[in-house]
């Protein structure tokens, strides 16, 4: 005789944030305040965030805030996606508590967080599935970069033109299927035939290293937490060649 259940809560638990918050931060800063800040963030709390980062202010400047307290918070929030603790839920309401955060440490400035450069992203065309984009543009906004989210099922031509009109250090591209990842290799043919011979991270779970190895630019991205760290060396002026050999095989 098949049990009938009455309580149904178990079966969402997992990504209930208000029932269970699974991530721990680890220790950030020797300072109590800006601890506490990092913790918020790694939790996804906006409400709890907002209180402390405005305390913090009183004593502290709004960069040592965001260098001390909100980005590496998101760091470790990287760390519980990349080690599997962490899910896209948990990863956009620890986005949305460090950007309040940063949008307090901004109001304190006068003025908009200085950008290190830019990074267009997007999900390829006729792919709507932009879960690890999502999660790429999150990172590397917390790490301080532009992010010019083009969104998903991006035509081709549409990609190429961001890049000649912003001027990015680098470009990404997610595909979850495999009839969509061929947009990369004509991107990156049109970038090279424009002259912008940026490097192109692609992934998402249709894309092999073996793939995009096969045309210029390209350089495989196997987990969105890596994304930072490629930005940071393309930001340093390493080739495409360079970040592949460094990153890939």
């Amino acid at each position: 005789m098949m049990k009938v259940l009455n309580d149904f809560s178990n079966i969402f638990r997992r990504y209930d944030l208000h029932v269970e918050k699974t991530g721990q931060a680890k220790e950030v800063s020797k300072d109590p305040i800006l601890q506490d800040i990092a913790k918020f963030v790694v939790e996804g709390d906006e409400e709890g965030v907002l209180p402390v980062v405005q305390k913090a202010l009183e004593t502290k400047s709004p960069l040592e805030v965001i260098n001390d307290a909100l980005i590496p918070g998101m760091n470790e929030v990287s760390r519980l996606w990349e080690e599997g603790s962490y899910f896209l839920p948990q990863v956009i309401l620890s986005a949305d508590a460090m950007n309040v955060g940063i949008a307090e440490c901004e109001k304190k400035m006068g003025k908009s967080m200085e950008r290190k450069a830019k990074v267009v992203t997007h999900t390829a065309e006729g792919d709507i599935h932009d879960i690890g984009q999502v999660i790429v543009n999150a990172l590397l906004n917390a790490n301080g970069f532009e992010v010019i989210d083009l969104g998903s099922d991006v035509p081709v031509d549409k990609v190429v033109a961001a890049c000649r009109d912003h001027q990015p250090i680098m470009v990404t591209g997610t595909a979850l299927m495999t009839t969509t990842m061929s947009a990369f290799p004509k991107i990156a043919h049109q970038l090279k035939k424009a002259n912008l011979e940026i490097p192109f991270i692609c992934g998402g779970g249709a894309v092999a290293e073996e793939y995009v190895s096969e045309y210029d630019l390209g350089i495989w991205g196997k987990e969105a937490s890596q994304a930072p760290g490629m930005a940071e060396d393309a930001l340093a002026g390493e080739s495409w060649q360079s970040m592949r050999s460094k990153w890939n095989g």
